[in-house]
Order: structure tokens, then sequence, then C-alpha cells
């Protein structure tokens, strides 16, 4: 398992912390909207790689990452410090269900952990970030609600078997889901991801879809999306 990952502005030392870079976690912070956000908050930041990709996008922005695991929370400490938006970026290690803060949140961040069922085979750190007990779907849009702004948009990718579920019980805690972007691995093959974005109050729905690979290599979407991060997009 590679130990580092370098991007275009940044780099992301992996440490012992056992979660390495993923495409999920690239496509979700390239394809969020943070435009015009001043308070960005990343849940289960792991390595930071969320809320380093949010301070490269939107230079107005500050960023708080907010981290369980004390082995990831020390990485992504460093991950920040060796950055060049150190400044606006506040790593918090602490229980997001038990987080607390006196301002509101334009955007909100995540990318969940997934595995409900089953034998948890993983061990230790990595087992916690890619299992539901730590941070029931339930529980984390609840406490979401009262943490985003009215204007907010809060934004997550999942398989899409979880991610179908975690938009029902989103709309039973009174989120409107605003924007889906399907996500193939070829176009001939099911969508195997959703990049979904949430908001407290209806506005236009979009729907899309996203190939990561065409017949010559990655698409034109995705080198489009994901230019300004990876070394060798060009």
């Amino acid at each position: 398992m590679s130990k580092s990952f370098t991007f275009k502005q940044f780099h992301i030392d992996i440490g012992s912390c056992g979660m390495p870079v993923s495409t999920d976690g690239v496509l979700l912070g390239a394809w969020t909207n943070i435009s015009e956000c001043s308070q960005i908050l990343d849940i289960g930041t792991g390595t930071g790689l969320l809320s380093l990709m949010s301070a490269q996008r939107n230079s107005d922005a500050h960023v708080d990452a907010i981290e369980l695991m004390p082995i990831a929370a020390e990485v992504a400490r460093l991950n920040f410090s060796q950055s060049p938006w150190k400044e606006r970026l506040v790593l918090i290690h602490q229980d997001f269900l038990s987080y607390q803060t006196a301002y509101e949140y334009d955007a909100i961040i995540c990318n969940p952990p997934y595995f409900n069922n089953g034998e948890q085979s993983l061990k230790g750190e990595r087992s916690t970030a890619r299992h539901t007990d730590s941070l029931p779907f339930d529980k984390l849009l609840l406490h979401c609600k009262t943490l985003i702004s009215s204007t907010g948009r809060a934004s997550f990718i999942l398989p899409v078997f979880e991610g179908e579920i975690f938009i029902k019980i989103a709309k039973s805690c009174d989120f409107h889901l605003t924007k889906i972007t399907k996500v193939k691995t070829t176009e001939k093959k099911s969508p195997t991801r959703l990049l979904i974005e949430l908001s407290l109050f209806p506005h236009i729905y979009q729907e899309s879809t996203l190939t990561i690979h065409d017949g010559n290599g990655y698409s034109d979407d995705f080198i489009k999306l994901t230019r300004m991060f990876y070394l060798n997009m060009g």
C-alpha cells in the first residue's frame, strides 16, 4: 500500500492510518459545489483529502475537518501543516455526533462509512472508517441538519445500493435531493457510485452520469473534473 500520494498543489502522507487516497474521495472533492462558501465542514476527514481539495478550490473558505480516530487525526494535521492553505484548515479531533459550533456551514462534505452488515473483517481505524457502526446514516444526517445553513448544501458519495438507502433516510430527515451524479467505471457498465447533494430547501433537481473510462483511457468528463488535482491529467 502506498504511504503517500502527490497531487498538483498538495501532498498526502497516509502514514499508519490505513486510509489510502481513493477515486471516491477525489470525485467527491472535485464535484462538490463550494464556489460561494465561506465555512466548509469535512466530516471524517481521514488523511485530510477532502479538506485540502476544498481549500485549493476555494481560496476564501475556512475549512473545519473533524476526525474521530487518533492516528488519522494526526496524519491529517500533518498534511494540513505542510499544505499552502494551513491557515484556513482546522483539524478537530472529536466524535462528529457530539460536535457543536457557534456558526453554520455553507457546505458539508463527507465520504461516509457504508458497510452496515456482515462481519467486520477489517480491524482498527480502517474498519471504523468503512463501517456505519460509528456513524449511522440517520444520526449523521440529523446532526448535519443542525450544522448546515438554510441555504447550505451537503454532499456525499456512496455505492449505489447504500446511496439509495441514504437518500430515503435523508428525505425522512427533511432534506431535499438537489443533485445526483451516477458514476460508471465504463460506458457499458451499470453505475457503481452515487454523488449526492442535499439541501434543507428544495432547488431545481439536477441528474447526470459520469463515466470514468472510455475506450482510450480516462474520459473527457473525468479529466475535466479532476485535472486540477491529478498530476497526469494535463
